[in-house]
């Protein structure tokens, strides 16, 4: 299939057949957010927009897609008819990707027709939900690197070939240097990553052997020196170095196991008495940010960090409670009663305030309220095509978030949760709407 207009459940189908046979086609809006933020984040960092408005431009129904959908027996030929005529016509307002937000805060508003916005809420779930996850945990691990090198190494313990792709872009936007997945750099052109692996020292016929080798043909490379013993191998590839001469055989070392800070320390003083200030340490196995931070705070002499499977799983928060609910039917106010899943009614906007160059405090408002400070989101997509002003290289995009992030109060940034939580309140005219609606609701009986 040529687009991802069947990547949905399959009670969007059910419900697109029944808002054409009941001929409900309104204009609506969905609004996407995350109810409550994983226990170990401060914040989420916003990812996946520009994917998922590439997917909804390309979306439409085919041959091939209207077959598959036949063959479910559940749909007739005047609605899979109907189907092969459909394009997403609305408008979306979302936050720029590499924001930071907060809970109950809208990521993305969709407003048009019903079963369009409808249809598209698996896919919008899913490409915002993943990228935000990935995102925000590369986001911590970056943070607690303070300044030093993070290279994603992380493709072959993803959870699926996708979402390795997919995680690369995120990472990215994080602050991510580099990575290993070869595929995911040149879908998302970022600098790749990574020399050799343990296999190719044993399939050799001794360590000193395999170094010699390998330098002859890559003579630029990061060797792995703990195969057998990491000293033995630090000591292997110093002898290595004296053979070259004045011409440096390799640029770095690196460690993937045992005790990082004294290894990284041991393997300094050897690299620097035998005068390789100049070759780098990249510490890998099994790092996460506490253990980056870890090492960092103590001063560890590393200065590349190969993080794996706790980014591209994202192993502490691999989810997130992330919801796309109706907000507005035909002009009217929606909302959801249910216990503990509370969804704002209405178009909105969030406004973040600054004092001194810092953020001190989001506000949820409706969207034609007065500024209540800087907004953060903005219309991206308008009659079904993306807004030209409001695409962004992957590289503007880093930026942006290195700028939103850097503006957030220290103790939000940091990776312990903060003394008192961010700020995010609400303004008086959504409050009001929202008692306003309740109150209809529960006095029709919803």
């Amino acid at each position: 299939m040529a687009n991802n207009a069947l990547f949905a459940d399959y009670y969007e189908f059910t419900m697109l057949r029944a808002y054409f046979e009941l001929d409900m086609t309104e204009e609506a809006t969905f609004s996407l957010f995350v109810r409550k933020l994983p226990t170990r984040r401060n914040f989420l960092v916003a990812g996946g927009l520009s994917d998922l408005l590439d997917d909804i431009e390309s979306l439409h129904f085919g041959g091939e897609e209207i077959q598959k959908l036949r063959s479910f027996g559940d749909f007739p030929e005047p609605f899979l008819e109907w189907l092969r005529g459909f394009r997403f016509s609305g408008e979306i307002f979302a936050l720029r990707e590499g924001t930071p937000f907060f809970e109950n805060e809208p990521i993305l508003e969709v407003k048009a027709p019903l079963p369009e916005v409808q249809l598209l809420e698996t896919l919008v779930l899913n490409r915002i939900g993943s990228q935000t996850i990935f995102a925000s945990k590369a986001t911590r691990i970056v943070a607690a690197a303070r300044g030093r090198v993070v290279s994603d190494f992380g493709a072959r313990r993803a959870q699926g070939i996708d979402a390795s792709i997919n995680a690369t872009r995120a990472f990215a936007i994080a602050g991510v240097a580099s990575t290993s997945n070869v595929a995911g750099a040149l879908a998302h052109g970022l600098p790749i990553a990574g020399t050799m692996a343990h296999s190719f020292i044993e399939a050799c016929a001794s360590e000193m052997g395999a170094f010699q080798s390998f330098t002859k043909i890559f003579p630029d490379s990061i060797l792995l020196v703990d195969t057998y013993d990491a000293i033995a191998g630090i000591k292997n590839a110093i002898a290595l170095a004296k053979t070259g001469g004045l011409k440096r055989l390799f640029k770095g070392i690196r460690l993937d196991s045992g005790n990082l800070d004294q290894l990284s320390r041991a393997a300094r003083h050897l690299l620097d008495e035998a005068g390789l200030q100049d070759v780098a340490i990249v510490a890998s196995g099994g790092l996460d940010e506490e253990s980056v931070e870890r090492l960092t705070a103590d001063n560890a002499p590393i200065d590349i960090f190969g993080v794996g499977a706790e980014m591209s799983t994202s192993a502490d928060a691999p989810t997130l409670d992330i919801a796309y609910k109706l907000t507005e039917y035909a002009g009217v106010p929606r909302m959801k009663l249910s216990a503990g899943k509370r969804s704002l009614p209405g178009n909105k906007q969030v406004f973040r305030r600054f004092e001194g160059g810092r953020a001190v405090r989001d506000i949820i408002a409706l969207r034609d309220e007065a500024p209540q400070g800087t907004p953060l989101m903005w219309r991206v997509m308008k009659n079904g095509r993306r807004e030209e002003n409001e695409r962004f290289t992957l590289a503007q995009i880093r930026d942006y978030a290195l700028t939103s992030l850097s503006a957030l109060p220290d103790d939000v940034q940091g990776l312990s949760p903060p003394p008192s939580p961010y700020q995010v309140s609400i303004s008086a005219n959504l409050s009001q709407l929202e008692q306003e609606t309740r109150t209809k609701l529960m006095t029709q009986g919803a």
